[in-house]
């Protein structure tokens, strides 16, 4: 056991996953650690109290292990009359960047915004990477605290350190969808889970299949979740809305079936869309290969619009108007046009898709919006681009 630098209490509001962790492993570093929770999350290596203001009168340091923004206001809150006026509050909760501004702003210079880059294994051997963001007189003294957590990288400001756990979990969904993909393409070409992960791991994904390889395979003995689908979800939904940028990873993960509380890894092995959703599709890409319009009658709902820029100006047809164009035979070149059924996105009963259509000189991109009525999928409205 190693003894702390100077020796004083730590109150861990918050013994989740990662609350516990970090509270177990400055009790084995020979810190006097308190903890609270919410949930009532009892800890075997930690005192743990009912009361969040008994916790924090004893304490010369407060960390937060919370799960959001919300969460961390109320917390602080509640226990602002107990805080001592020397207390050091350290805040590892993942939250927004605007959240992260207004809490340093509402606590003061004793307030050190720092979330952590790892997860629960990381926390349990001390090797989480740190982001820090405060004044030097608290750095100075939170700083045998946080090395014992792991390696602390100093940044300008809460907002910013807020902002790049964001970012760093940004990168984390990126590799998840990334697996998710080439585990689909896998099984749509014959390919076993095993042969797919055996390769996957000699790759650029290889670190993320060796760590979660137990739930890749979807074995029963994988163990508990320690980072889960919904948290990386809540991060991704907020660095959407702090950014105002479209980010697939936050509605490609929420709607992972395993649901929330699964860890995130389970994400990547949601299976290849069902064949009722890609039948409109199908139905479309005969349509065009044929030139029968009864296939496109068959793809589209009845209310359907096909809308886009034709010859310079933007066109808004209806089903019957855009059948109209067809004439029931093949186009001449239809040896050498192909159509490729890029992406396809469900959300329970409305689905989005993206197909690439190649017609002689012209390369069309479409986006397609589809809904599940009478338990069938059709086509509600069609918008594409042409490049030449």
């Amino acid at each position: 056991m190693t003894a702390p630098h100077t020796p004083y209490t730590v109150a861990v509001l918050g013994l989740g996953r990662m609350g516990g962790a970090m509270a177990a492993r400055l009790a084995a570093q020979g810190w006097d650690v308190v903890g609270w929770t919410r949930s009532g999350r009892t800890s075997g290596t930690a005192e743990v109290t009912g009361d969040a203001n008994e916790a924090v009168a004893k304490a010369d340091l407060v960390l937060l292990a919370l799960f959001d923004g919300p969460a961390c206001r109320q917390v602080l809150d509640d226990v602002r009359d107990a805080l001592r006026t020397d207390t050091v509050v350290l805040n590892t909760s993942t939250v927004a960047p605007a959240e992260a501004s207004e809490l340093a702003r509402q606590c003061g210079p004793s307030y050190i915004h720092a979330p952590v880059l790892g997860s629960v294994p990381a926390a349990a051997a001390g090797t989480l990477r740190i982001l820090a963001a405060a004044g030097q007189d608290a750095l100075d003294r939170a700083r045998p605290v946080l090395e014992a957590l792991g390696t602390v990288r100093r940044v300008d400001d809460a907002s910013t350190a807020a902002a790049l756990k964001l970012i760093a979990n940004n990168s984390l969904a990126g590799a998840v969808l990334a697996l998710r993909d080439s585990l689909r393409q896998a099984e749509a070409i014959g390919l076993s889970r095993a042969q797919a992960l055996d390769v996957l791991e000699l790759g650029q994904l290889g670190g993320l299949v060796a760590r979660k390889r137990s739930f890749l395979a979807e074995r029963p003995d994988a163990g508990t979740a320690e980072f889960t689908i919904g948290a990386l979800a809540k991060d991704m939904d907020l660095l959407a809305a702090a950014s105002d940028t479209p980010l697939r990873g936050a509605a490609g993960l929420a709607h992972t079936p395993a649901g929330p509380e699964a860890d995130f890894a389970v994400a990547a092995t949601v299976p290849a869309v069902e064949d009722a959703v890609l039948e409109p599709l199908r139905a479309y890409i005969r349509g065009h290969a044929t030139g029968d319009p009864v296939h496109f009658r068959d793809a589209f709902l009845p209310t359907a619009h096909i809308e886009g820029i034709r010859d310079g100006a933007f066109v808004s047809w209806r089903l019957a108007e855009y059948c109209a164009l067809f004439q029931g035979r093949p186009a001449p070149d239809e040896p050498a046009r192909s159509r490729r059924i890029d992406a396809v996105d469900v959300h329970g009963t409305v689905a989005t898709a993206t197909m690439t259509l190649r017609h002689g000189a012209d390369t069309f991109t479409d986006i397609f919006l589809l809904a599940r009525a009478d338990n069938s999928w059709r086509i509600a409205n069609k918008a594409y681009h042409r490049h030449s």
